[in-house]
């Protein structure tokens, strides 16, 4: 794991780790790992990117929307009904916000006990999966390596809400297949995530052949593309006109 996580950052320049997602049906006893308290799973995730070891507890968890989707706690009324989204004004009716709520895939109550995120790098465990949340060319190459030697074109699911845990975690862990997120009001307001970042959730089972297909990109479409050499060139007749 240590060395696709140094070949995602040294190819691509991220600023922060891919972290490894780790669903458990019984709490962590690794070394080095701390009880995310009082957290939000995007907050729990924030740590891990930026070095941290954590695990997030039934307990713990404060997003009602994230501990529904987990199958760590029933979700409150207000929230199911979609009067919780329509005042915070992100849905424009009740029924907006209950129909999206509704279309949440999640997991069982009870399955789990905890979930633990550590950078890829140290992750003493192969990860269910593996989250990047990073600028949006870095998402783009991720999406891309994965249907490198494929082709075809993606169907990615959002409701741009639970973009974390939801969009990133849960669906790569239940379908078996990458999954994109362009962030939402919870994890943009809680966390440290950038206006230019965006999230890509890899399943664990899906990382090596990404890796490998990154450092083919990056042998000759990578370094073409931020070389910008047909943008100067463009850009020069424009000058000389």
């Amino acid at each position: 794991m240590k060395t696709i996580a140094q070949k995602f950052q040294d190819i691509l320049k991220m600023e922060s780790h891919p972290v490894a997602v780790k669903f458990s049906t019984e709490l962590p006893d690794w070394d080095g790992f701390v009880k995310a308290e009082k957290s939000r799973y995007c907050q729990a995730l924030m740590r891990a990117r930026n070095g941290e070891k954590v695990y997030l507890t039934p307990d713990e968890i404060t997003c009602p929307a994230s501990a529904s989707a987990f199958g760590f706690k029933e979700a409150p009324e207000k929230l199911t009904s979609g009067e919780m989204l329509s005042s915070f004004g992100i849905f424009g009716s009740a029924d907006a916000g209950k129909r999206t709520i509704s279309d949440m895939p999640k997991i069982e109550i009870g399955k789990y006990k905890a979930i633990a995120l550590s950078p890829l790098s140290v992750a003493p465990y192969s990860p269910d999966v593996v989250v990047v949340e990073s600028k949006v060319e870095h998402i783009m190459w991720l999406a891309l390596a994965y249907i490198r030697n494929t082709g075809g074109r993606y169907n990615f699911s959002t409701g741009i809400l639970q973009a974390t845990c939801v969009d990133s975690t849960i669906l790569p862990f239940l379908s078996g297949e990458v999954n994109m997120s362009f962030g939402c009001y919870g994890c943009r307001e809680a966390t440290d995530m950038q206006d230019n970042e965006a999230i890509i959730g890899i399943p664990g089972s899906k990382l090596q052949g990404i890796a490998d297909s990154l450092s083919e990109l990056a042998e000759k479409a990578i370094t073409r593309v931020r070389s910008k050499n047909v943008y100067k060139a463009y850009m020069e007749r424009l000058s000389q006109s």
